[in-house]
């Protein structure tokens, strides 16, 4: 179970440049085996062309190595602080895709316009607040990531399942699902309504968010027990 645990997790990290997500080694994708309290991770900095499925590194829930001869992603404790916190996700995606980026750089959500937004999400992509110095440079760095996260969705009373992405303030965004496909799949999303969004704006600077009306029909028939898009049993 846990080689097919590596195979998810490697398929995942491998789909992130094939979406155009990725330059260089900016990004990483984790799948979680809830049973075991175990999950993979693509090794550090390591290019996506070299990439096996041997290589994807297994991290138990209290941050210990299990297995893996290479170092995991330096952004293992932001995954693994989201695993903890946000019990019903399988997968975390971190990317640093351009137009994602761009908002999260100015620290700015990305705004509801339309309905391929709201297939996705029940409202702005949110952002977290800026870093402190202290939660920067005090040694645990990527911990304190995940905590900026999980303080923006407990403070703002936000739910992972409404919204499965967020940015964090001059970084980047980070992204989950039910499995990591799912997660890979959010960022994609993501980059591309950030996309959409600034050449919204660029169109129409003063542009008003979506009307409820349509934000929760695109949502909620996607989503929630009266959902009825795509095929019975296929989810979303």
């Amino acid at each position: 179970m846990l080689q097919e645990l590596k195979r998810e997790a490697y398929e995942a990290n491998l789909a992130l440049p094939r979406h155009g997500l990725i330059n260089l080694t900016f990004g990483n994708a984790s799948a979680i085996d809830r049973a075991r309290g175990i999950f993979a991770i693509k090794p550090s900095g390591v290019a996506y062309a070299d990439l096996k499925p041997a290589d994807m590194v297994l991290i138990d829930l209290e941050g210990r190595k299990i297995e893996g001869k290479l170092n995991p992603s330096s952004d293992t404790p932001t995954h693994r602080r989201l695993l903890l916190a946000f019990k019903d996700i399988g997968g975390v995606v971190h990317t640093h895709s351009s137009h994602a980026t761009s908002f999260a750089q100015a620290g700015r959500e990305i705004p509801i316009f339309g309905t391929t937004h709201a297939d996705y999400f029940y409202g702005d992509i949110p952002v977290t607040r800026k870093m402190t110095a202290k939660e920067i440079g005090g040694g645990a760095y990527e911990w304190e990531t995940g905590n900026v996260i999980v303080e923006r969705f407990h403070q703002g009373k936000l739910d992972p399942a409404d919204f499965p992405a967020v940015l964090v303030n001059r970084h980047a965004p980070f992204t989950w699902g039910k499995n990591v496909a799912k997660a890979v799949e959010v960022a994609v999303a993501v980059e591309c309504i950030a996309h959409m969004a600034l050449m919204s704006l660029s169109l129409e600077p003063k542009l008003k968010t979506i009307e409820p009306a349509l934000l929760n029909k695109h949502f909620k028939r996607k989503h929630g027990p009266g959902a009825y898009y795509g095929q019975t049993g296929a989810g979303c």
